[in-house]
């Protein structure tokens, strides 16, 4: 059986590591109003699940001595987070020249939600809350004087907040959308689209369970228990918390994740059959000729070291290199229908194979023949940014049988 309240104090977690990740960026930019929000979406849930924790709430009321003063810090946490969602998504659709306009913006979504944060804390001062419920406040106190204000204000508020979000979301969908139509959508585009779909499915996910909160609320009213409604919101609330904050979290990180961690990750895939080629043909005189990175490095310093390790393999073999085997295994390519940018790759991939092969035959280099062959290589790194990678897959690409010969055998 699990530990009372884990289903709280896991998403509290996942959202607290989030906020220590932040926090250096939040020190840096602690100026910026989107910086400040962007964190605040992270904190306050992450304190909001906390204390809705029926051990939090044991604990916070025989602290306080206030019985169920954590469902009030609650509502106005969660009244507060449904704000700052709002005021983020005011920032990051403005423009640099409506600044001042998102600043009122978010004024006035700050001076409501702090309206609504003194109401419910005015209705639950006035109500009478003698009994602890850890689990059942909303339904156990609806019929409460007072409470019952507090509660339905509280859920409308979030309602109102989730119709709202879910609006301005979609319509800069739509927006996105027709840029893209335009051909001007940007690859940060594509993670904002994502994002704000992501918050759509949170905000419907806030709006049916603020009602269904409603619908209990209302059962009490006329006589009727359907509390289990009430107690079923739990693991929803939560998957919806993670939701609106994964959505709100993908435009910020997706871009910098993908250009950091996932196409380096690709990439280090795609040089495999080089770095492969590469180790095997490295002299046997040499016993540390690549440099490794250290054990921390992440996806993007890996790759730097090993093309920088596969570049001095590339330089130590420029002696052995024989254009004679570039040029006939290109034209082979092109032969065979395969566009410029493979053709090319090919060819240098036939004669690094046979560069390689040539050293291990012969030692001692021939003279005067790489300038050709470098004249090509330089010629193919304008061209194409990627060379290694187009190499490394020419390699993958290539049978066994089709191995050109060695230089040694080329001319000389």
């Amino acid at each position: 059986m699990a530990p009372d309240g884990i289903d709280y104090y896991v998403p509290a977690a996942v959202l607290g590591a989030a906020v220590l990740a932040r926090l250096p960026g939040l020190v840096r930019g602690r100026r910026s109003p989107t910086v400040r929000t962007v964190n605040s979406l992270l904190f306050l849930p992450c304190l909001g699940f906390i204390l809705s924790a029926p051990p939090t709430v044991t604990v916070v009321n025989r602290f306080t001595g206030v019985s169920n003063l954590s469902a009030l810090l609650v509502h106005c946490l969660m009244t507060a987070y449904a704000c700052a969602s709002l005021v983020l998504l005011n920032y990051w659709k403005g423009q640099p020249e409506d600044c001042a306009r998102a600043r009122r913006r978010a004024r006035a979504w700050w001076t409501g939600c702090c309206a609504v944060i003194v109401a419910l804390t005015v209705l639950f001062a006035l109500g009478d809350v003698p009994v602890e419920q850890p689990r059942n406040f909303d339904t156990y106190y609806a019929t409460t004087p007072y409470i019952s204000g507090m509660l339905v204000l509280y859920l409308l508020a979030y309602v109102i907040a989730g119709v709202a979000m879910a609006l301005v979301c979609g319509n800069w969908m739509l927006d996105i959308g027709r840029r893209a139509a335009d051909g001007t959508r940007t690859a940060v585009d594509r993670f904002l689209w994502v994002g704000l779909l992501v918050l759509v499915l949170g905000s419907v996910g806030n709006i049916v369970f603020s009602s269904v909160k409603l619908t209990a609320i209302a059962a009490r009213w006329a006589g009727r228990d359907w509390d289990a409604l009430n107690e079923s919101l739990s693991p929803f609330m939560a998957v919806c918390g993670m939701v609106i904050g994964f959505g709100l979290l993908v435009p910020v990180y997706g871009p910098g994740l993908v250009d950091r961690v996932v196409r380096p990750l690709l990439d280090l895939h795609a040089l495999r059959p080089l770095w492969r080629l590469a180790r095997r043909s490295r002299p046997a005189d040499r016993s540390r000729v690549f440099p490794s990175p250290p054990w921390y490095a992440g996806p993007e310093q890996v790759l730097l070291y090993r093309m920088t390790a596969i570049h001095d393999w590339m330089l130590d073999l420029c002696a052995y290199c024989a254009d004679e085997v570039r040029e006939r295994s290109y034209r082979r390519a092109k032969g065979a229908g395969a566009p410029e940018r493979e053709a090319v790759a090919a060819g240098l991939a036939a004669m690094y194979v046979a560069a390689a092969d040539a050293r291990a035959r012969e030692p001692e280099p021939p003279t005067e023949r790489c300038a050709p062959a470098v004249v090509a290589v330089c010629a193919a790194e304008r061209e194409d940014r990627d060379l290694l990678v187009s190499i490394s897959r020419a390699l993958a690409a290539r049978p066994a049988a089709a191995a050109e010969p060695s230089l040694s055998a080329v001319g000389g």
